[in-house]
């Protein structure tokens, strides 16, 4: 069985307000998603219908060709790792590791201890006792070592120091090559993630802004810099998302696929046209007006 996801118009309300504004898009075994959005713009409460954690007031979701909510065939192979609250929880990490042996049909015990060992986890020490960097450390043990067919990890570095982080992201590379899933990296460290993702959503007010592989996406953006005269003649009915000016020099931040003869024009009026990273085009997409 695949586990394909699909997504159609759902829509989340809480109350008066709409957390999730008819978003689709279909999620493929083998990929590597970021999903990316401010702070309020819907990320976890569009992360909990995939995971089953509540169902959307309107639209379908299926996985596998399955409503997912409350459904046993879907539910084990569906995982949602988050930043939790471990005050009370006495249990050493082992016995965590026991839980998820016995509600993941895929979760490998070997691979959560070596994990463990990377992220230099105690597997006796009460989780209540561990610092939250290793609290986190925890969550992306036993998000990853599930092996779930879709793994949700929503800002699991979360309070993770660097070098942990980098022990993180070089795993995520290495079982997404050694177990291909569905893996969702919900996050706001754009610009030290990105290299991990192959297709990206924004999501904006609880809308679906962009959807799309991310090489697509970053081909899409660039800066014309030159002399504000010419940029402005140059860019004239673009996509502008930024703009800078520094006396007769302008630069303009364009989210617009140029064709090869729009950069031989830009030579030959002396401009200049750079890349723009995700990070850049995450910032400018989503300003508010």
């Amino acid at each position: 069985m695949t586990f394909n996801v699909k997504a159609d118009n759902i829509s989340l309300k809480y109350k008066d307000f709409e957390a999730v504004k008819n978003v689709s898009f279909t999620l493929e075994e083998g990929k590597t998603y970021g999903l990316i959005g401010r702070n309020g713009a819907g990320k976890t409460s569009l992360l909990s219908i995939l995971a089953s954690f509540q169902e959307s007031n309107s639209g379908t979701l299926t996985i596998g060709g399955e409503n997912p909510f409350e459904n046993r065939n879907v539910m084990p192979h569906v995982s949602f790792m988050y930043e939790s609250d471990y005050s009370d929880e006495y249990e050493p990490v082992k016995s965590y590791f026991e839980f998820a042996e016995r509600y993941r049909p895929k979760f490998d015990r070997a691979y959560a201890e070596e994990l463990s060992a990377s992220f230099r986890l105690p597997l006796d020490k009460p989780i209540k006792q561990l610092s939250s960097g290793m609290q986190s450390a925890l969550n992306a043990t036993i998000g990853l070592a599930s092996r779930t067919p879709v793994t949700i990890l929503d800002e699991v570095y979360l309070a993770m120091d660097a070098p942990t982080r980098e022990v993180f992201y070089k795993e995520v590379i290495e079982e997404q090559a050694r177990h291909p899933r569905i893996m969702i990296l919900s996050t706001h460290l754009v610009s030290e993630m990105e290299y991990l993702f192959d297709h990206v959503l924004i999501l904006h007010n609880g809308s679906l802004l962009i959807n799309e592989p991310i090489d697509e996406i970053v081909s899409r953006g660039a800066t014309v810099t030159g002399d504000k005269n010419i940029v402005d003649d140059f860019v004239k009915g673009m996509r502008q998302i930024n703009t800078q000016h520094l006396g007769n020099t302008k630069a303009v931040m364009i989210y617009e696929q140029l064709s090869e003869d729009k950069y031989v024009e830009a030579q030959r009026l002396g401009l200049e046209v750079g890349p723009v990273s995700l990070q850049e085009l995450f910032i400018h997409l989503t300003e508010e007006d």
